[in-house]
């Protein structure tokens, strides 16, 4: 370990400056006007798998964005790790609420913490980063105690609809032991853990149409069913007093916790206070009978992305709108299905609508949830790669968010994924002023070679 110190100390600035530049690519994937940039950011993962000692890196065509994929396999006897990661990142927007522009990083420090602050500095592209620097002190030491594979892609925050493809295409490719992916958070800096399960995801678009154009509401309101208040009241509707959702056989497949389990996942340290002071919350709220912790991990929720309708302009505009419209995600656990969870949110969306409008609901996106083995030499080489570099034992835990492709690996590959991740809940992704903490960029490059070499011990 010290090895891995000594050149992570002599390069740490080209690092930090490498991961900066990279910032800067405005590779917004779901944004055909970033086009451009979204090719920019694949070419800049290509080029530094290349200069870290990569073979075979190539950008795989899709009908969306390319995939980087790069390789080096030193040994057929030694075991694969593939490595996952994306280079797009979420729309930057609203703007105006940054504290600095989203794409021209900046690295302050508070309370003797630096953090990065750009559009993607957690959410992939410092945590992806963090394996290519690996590598590369990996090959530099000349010490690669297994073969690796890197599949870097341009679509996550999209949904990886190509990915799917290229994955089923590729298998002989791809074809590996286990699948290492930094997407993920810890507890705290000084509590460390690893995410053993992910919510699967039902991401939909509602239409509701009531007149067929906007009208006057003095002259007809009061008369016709306004579309905005229609769908803030179906909306409302989707949750009971008791924060239940309210679709009917929404919950006939959810796995029940263990009163043994839950007990344990509460041993994972967390302040409520802390939660609401940090957010400015009066308090928290989330299903009856459930913990904040829990409501987060192992309940499904539903909830509003975005809702628009009518005029929303500078100053007033008196009308009554001929449409509204939302966007509604809904996280699940297992064993619910996305499409299952889809087909019955819009046969319930449907019939709740009054005579006065017309509903249309378009599917977007969505995922599988899904649960990782502890008891895998893959789980056992992380925690112990961790436990060297922070001095503590990992804490296993679930993770509120998606992340599609793990479920697909599986399926497709039959491969189980490790999920090691070096962010923290702090780090704001998919908001204004994400972040990413200096500390966990160098962290997780310290880290990572420590997992391959335990991934290749225990695999003997």
């Amino acid at each position: 370990m010290g090895k891995i110190k000594e050149y992570i100390e002599a390069n740490k600035d080209r690092f930090l400056d490498e991961l900066v530049e990279l910032l800067k690519i405005p590779s917004v994937s779901a944004d055909p006007k970033y086009t451009e940039d979204v090719a920019r950011a694949a070419d800049y993962v290509r080029d530094s798998l290349i200069a870290a000692g990569a073979d075979n890196v190539e950008l795989c065509k899709t009908a969306g964005h390319p995939i980087v994929y790069g390789e080096k396999l030193t040994n057929t006897s030694l075991p694969t790790v593939l490595v996952y990661g994306h280079y797009d990142v979420q729309p930057p927007d609203p703007l105006e609420l940054w504290n600095s522009p989203p794409f021209e990083p900046v690295i302050t420090t508070e309370n003797g913490e630096s953090k990065i602050y750009a559009r993607g500095a957690c959410d992939d592209k410092g945590q992806m980063y963090m394996h290519i620097k690996a590598f590369e002190i990996m090959m530099d030491a000349g010490d690669l105690p297994c073969n690796i594979k890197f599949m870097i892609e341009g679509e996550e925050e999209v949904g990886s609809e190509n990915l799917g493809i290229f994955v089923a295409e590729n298998k002989e490719k791809l074809k590996s032991d286990v699948v290492l992916i930094s997407d993920t958070s810890m507890i705290a800096n000084d509590v460390p853990s690893i995410t053993v399960g992910l919510r699967g995801l039902s991401y939909v678009e509602v239409e509701v149409t009531g007149p067929n154009r906007d009208l006057h509401s003095g002259v007809y309101g009061g008369a016709v069913g306004n579309p905005v208040n229609i769908l803030c009241e179906m909306i409302a509707s989707l949750t009971d007093e008791n924060n239940k959702i309210t679709i009917p056989g929404f919950y006939d497949d959810v796995v029940e916790i263990s009163e043994e389990e839950r007990a344990k996942m509460a041993e994972a340290p967390f302040d409520l206070d802390e939660f609401n002071k940090d957010l400015e919350l009066g308090e928290a709220i989330g299903e009856k009978g459930y913990s904040t912790a829990e409501h987060t991990s192992i309940r499904p929720s539903l909830d509003v992305n975005g809702i628009w309708g009518g005029y929303t302009g500078e100053g007033a505009k008196t009308v009554l709108p001929s449409k509204a419209s939302a966007k509604i995600s809904m996280r699940l656990v297992p064993n619910q299905s996305a499409e299952k969870i889809t087909k019955l949110f819009a046969d319930h969306f449907k019939s709740i609508a009054p005579k006065a409008v017309k509903v249309k609901v378009t599917p977007h996106h969505g995922g599988e949830p899904v649960l990782t083995p502890t008891d895998s030499i893959a789980y056992k080489a992380a925690s112990m790669a961790m436990e060297a570099t922070f001095g503590k034992v990992p804490i296993p835990v679930r993770g509120g968010g998606s992340i599609p492709i793990v479920a697909l690996f599986e399926d497709v590959l039959n491969i189980k994924t490790v999920l090691m991740g070096f962010g923290l809940d702090s780090d704001d992704i998919h908001s204004p002023n994400e972040s990413y903490g200096v500390f966990n960029y160098f962290k997780g490059i310290e880290t990572i070679p420590l997992f391959f070499r335990y991934f290749g011990e225990l695999s003997k």
